[in-house]
């Protein structure tokens, strides 16, 4: 659990510098470069995220249990995490849905994160979930407050939409089909 917990602050406290302190984060950048901070904002980011995956997967050999989901929950779960994919998609394919839901990639983390906190009871889920979770809610409220980077993205065009829709849903079937047991041994349809 310690690698899990490690790996959490590590992935979280690189992906709050500017929640924390934003214009600090601008003058860093000033200060090094944009390429400079790019590869430590990466190098950080995958080190925490191995230490994250790493750690889970010590976590669930022994697990412990805080809460028992019934079954009908999965079935909840598999449903919330249908618009997870094209919402992530929306993120660097503008239209529609990119400006109804502002920031989709940050709505995509909170429903997906969510989502599994729903079928998921270990102290290793809430963890990983709920840490993300509050990041995101978080994450989201500080973006009211600052500027926000520009993300590279194609141009805006209604064709976007349908492209989000069809790979997000085409992308969701692949890991309910066997992506996801075999990237995180665990089945979706048992």
């Amino acid at each position: 659990m310690t690698i899990l917990v490690i790996g959490l602050i590590v992935f979280f406290t690189i992906h709050s510098v500017s929640i924390i302190n934003h214009n600090w984060r601008i003058q860093l950048v000033k200060n090094i470069g944009v390429m400079p901070w790019q590869a430590i904002y990466s190098i950080v980011s995958i080190i925490g995220f191995v230490m994250i995956v790493y750690g889970f997967g010590l976590a669930r050999t022994h697990p412990v249990v805080l809460y028992s989901p019934p079954n009908w929950l999965h079935h909840i779960t598999m449903v919330l995490m249908i618009p997870v994919f094209p919402m992530l998609l929306a993120t660097y394919l503008p239209g529609r849905i990119q400006t109804t839901l502002k920031h989709p990639m940050l709505a995509a983390t909170k429903l997906w994160a969510f989502a599994h906190l729903l079928a998921n009871g270990t102290l290793a889920d809430v963890l990983l979930f709920g840490t993300f979770l509050v990041w995101a809610v978080v994450d989201r409220i500080s973006l009211k407050h600052r500027t926000t980077d520009a993300v590279p993205v194609a141009i805006r065009s209604k064709l976007n939409d349908t492209l989000v829709i069809v790979i997000g849903l085409a992308l969701y079937a692949v890991f309910v089909l066997g992506l996801h047991k075999w990237l995180i041994g665990v089945p979706i349809l048992k």
